[in-house]
């Protein structure tokens, strides 16, 4: 009898909770799971906040192309702009959103590293894009005469001009102050440089009118020599679309194939989430945008994440031989790391089905670099799939995975199609968000972290999982509505 009546008060009082959260204000948090068909709904352990959609809204398809290419410190100098094309794949407006991220677009040395950004090589590869894209060559580039605005929420070195300006454009109007030509299609959203790390954000500039868009901000993250220096660590831009927000980090992490080395990338994946923050702006008004990288919807991170081969270097170059990625990608760092958790619990990579993209051993060249015999002057590298790009959400659907043959640098790009459903602007209002139920978990399941190495310290410390990185991310929102309210 007493077990009925304890059973009976817990389900009224989940009941009675249950009521509360829906009188709450409603606002969006990041969604909890990776979204399998085989997911099931569980109202035991989380709440429901249901959004109200607009009836005069409509869904529609959005395509995100997502590249990443290590240049290797040279310039976008000569005949690049043939190779930029036949990499960026641009047909008939295929693609929507185009969001680059390139790493050591300037040599990592002393002067480059400790000294004050500049931003030449970021402003080169945004007209080599722009022009490529919009299949104008030469001339002025409207395109690329962003509003500027000073971002203050960078974490860089602390000789670094963080106050600079960025070249962040935000979205608008054909009435804000840019005329556009006709044949420019594409116009430069958000751009960001640190050091060598710098992302690129293009869309079709008549998405403008079509979809809201909101929230464009851009972070940077140091997490390189001595845990602050800008020669590794990320970019990020954030922005709202259609009523759904997105997240696009670019990141290059520690190098390295010794043991251990796996733990230092690691670390500093678990430093980018915690220290990435998207800063409340006044023109944001009464809009609650994500502030960290998990409160988003729709997260793609990708880079140089120099995640290496747990296999010896002869038996790598005889499965690559035989092009039997599925054998090699058993001994992956990262694809381990995707299959036990972690700091990448419950994200996603599409199936590899291309060769290693690092290390080739000189520009304009076929080979890898080392090898058995190793020629005079060349470093011994296994070869490995050192860039990637990884999703996090529900709603993304990934079309393709591939690399592009450019020999510009000891890196090939790797690029990736999405397809992601999006909801237009009413013609009614201004702004809208979609119909959806996001589960907020009332409780976190225990998981033991698993270990790794800090890059400044030779004492093991524990890694963050995902889950006690969403924990953090779930009360730093709900402090931050409360204060807003």
């Amino acid at each position: 009898m007493e077990r009925k009546r304890r059973s009976w008060k817990s389900k009224r009082l989940r009941r009675w909770f249950l009521r509360k959260q829906k009188k709450t204000d409603q606002f969006r948090l990041d969604e909890f799971s990776d979204g399998g068909e085989d997911e099931e709904d569980s109202t035991d352990n989380s709440a429901f906040y249901s959004i109200e959609a607009d009836p005069c809204a409509a869904n529609d398809e959005l395509r995100v192309f997502v590249g990443t290419w290590n240049v290797a410190g040279r310039s976008p100098v000569g005949s690049l702009a043939v190779h930029l094309d036949e990499w960026l794949n641009i047909r008939n407006d295929a693609v929507d959103i185009y969001v680059l991220g390139f790493q050591e677009i300037v040599p990592l040395k002393a002067a480059t590293v400790i000294g004050a950004e500049d931003p030449t090589e970021a402003t080169n590869w945004n007209q080599l894009i722009g022009d490529t894209l919009n299949n104008k060559y030469g001339g002025s580039c409207p395109w690329l005469q962003p509003v500027v605005h000073p971002i203050t929420s960078d974490d860089g070195p602390p000789n670094s001009n963080r106050n600079s300006p960025q070249i962040t454009a935000f979205p608008g109007k054909d009435d804000d102050g840019i005329q556009f030509e006709q044949q420019n299609r594409y116009r430069l959203m958000a751009s960001k440089k640190m050091v060598g790390v710098f992302i690129s954000v293009w869309m079709r500039r008549e998405l403008l009118k079509r979809y809201d868009i909101s929230g464009v901000k851009v972070c940077s993250v140091a997490c390189g020599i001595m845990g602050f220096m800008g020669n590794k660590g990320s970019v990020s831009v954030s922005m709202s679309i259609g009523g759904a927000s997105f997240c696009f980090i670019a990141a290059h992490l520690a190098s390295g194939e010794k043991k251990g080395d796996e733990g230092r990338r690691n670390y500093q994946v678990a430093e980018i989430f915690k220290r990435t923050c998207f800063q409340r702006l006044p023109e944001d008004g009464d809009k609650l945008h994500p502030l960290t990288i998990l409160g988003h919807d729709r997260i793609f991170w990708f880079g140089d994440l120099n995640y290496r081969l747990y296999l010896e270097d002869n038996l790598a170059r005889q499965l690559i031989k035989e092009q039997d990625w599925r054998s090699l990608q058993q001994f992956d760092q990262l694809r381990r790391e995707l299959e036990r958790g972690g700091v990448f619990q419950g994200w996603k990579e599409g199936n590899i089905e291309f060769a290693p993209t690092y290390k080739y051993s000189s520009y304009n060249c076929n080979r890898y670099s080392g090898g058995i015999p190793s020629r005079a002057g060349e470093k011994q590298r296994t070869p490995a799939w050192c860039d990637r790009i990884l999703w996090y959400g529900k709603g993304v659907k990934q079309l393709s995975y591939f690399r592009s043959e450019i020999k510009f640098s000891d890196h090939r790009p790797v690029s990736a199609l999405f397809s992601t459903q999006i909801f237009m602007k009413s013609a009614n209002t201004n702004t809208r968000s979609p119909a959806v139920s996001v589960p907020v978990p009332t409780a976190f399941p225990a998981k033991t972290p698993s270990a790794t190495v800090n890059e400044m310290d030779s004492e093991e410390a524990a890694a963050p999982t995902l889950l006690s990185l969403i924990e953090k991310d779930v009360k730093a929102l709900q402090t931050s509505r409360q204060t807003t309210i």
